[in-house]
């Protein structure tokens, strides 16, 4: 079993792995003002709260997309558990083919989401990625990382309406009734998530068309929260939800720089 931890700009997904599956998954706030003895209590709490002795830990393992926190939770991890975490990062072997313009770039989130949609499902490929920004990763056929799109997360969307607008106020993400709102919170609500609905269907069927793809023979898996469940439940197309696609990847991504018995890496 392993901690792993996945980083986004505003929320910590911390969870225990193994060959069983996993065993729990937790998440608390990314607070750039904290300090890694502040964090190693949250580890050392959480691995608590779900009872699981740091013992038990053969190891660790973190994929951030906030640079500037990487020093202060790869050393609370530590801390917390005794043991030296492996950060997703260059040098880190992940078996992922990126053919994009500068494989540097890509977001350590969407390359442990791709390791982990090739092992469980069915190529050509598509992963939805809902958080602060909604990402998409394409994998072709042969298992080949070749792009995707970014737009900004439902979240922001409605942050933005409320924060740039003098009568427009922040209301709750829930699905209304009818995509035709009658009043305020449900035409916001509306546009929210059955525009966010209508963003992904319309970019799977363009992504089905210059793969040159039948749209049916593509596999699309979204992870995340409640909010990205509520999200593709209002989508048009066959969307699979997983919510443990992270910490599945981590876990493979973990295993491939593990020394194996006769010295190499498995």
């Amino acid at each position: 079993m392993i901690l792993a931890a996945d980083v986004s700009n505003a929320y910590i997904s911390v969870g225990c792995i193994g060959k069983r599956g996993t065993y729990f998954t937790s998440r608390f706030a990314t607070v750039l003002s904290k300090t890694e003895d502040e964090y190693a209590i949250d580890f050392a709490r959480t691995l608590e709260l779900n009872g699981v002795p740091k013992e038990r830990l053969e190891g660790c393992i973190i994929s951030s997309v906030v640079p500037p926190m990487n020093f202060v939770l790869t050393r609370a991890m530590e801390m917390a558990t005794g043991k030296k975490p492996l950060l997703i990062g260059p040098g880190v072997k992940t078996g992922l083919n990126i053919l994009i313009d500068n494989p540097g770039q890509l977001g350590s989130n969407l390359v442990v989401d791709a390791v982990a949609g090739i092992d469980r499902y069915p190529l050509p490929l598509i992963l939805l990625d809902m958080g602060t920004a909604t990402t998409a990763s394409v994998i072709d056929r042969k298992g080949h990382y070749i792009g995707g799109f970014i737009s900004p997360g439902v979240r922001i969307s409605r942050d933005a309406a409320a924060s740039g607008t003098a009568q427009l106020p922040r209301v709750g993400l829930e699905a209304p009734e009818t995509v035709i709102g009658r009043n305020t919170v449900h035409c916001l609500q509306s546009g929210a998530i059955y525009g966010t609905a209508g963003l992904l269907d319309g970019m799977i069927t363009r992504i089905a068309e210059e793969l040159g793809e039948p749209e049916e023979e593509i596999t699309v898996v979204a992870t995340g929260g409640k909010l990205e469940q509520t999200i593709i439940s209002c989508c048009e197309h066959k969307i699979l939800f997983d919510e443990d696609l992270v910490l599945h990847g981590l876990w493979l991504i973990w295993q491939k720089n593990l020394p194996g018995k006769n010295g190499k890496k498995r």
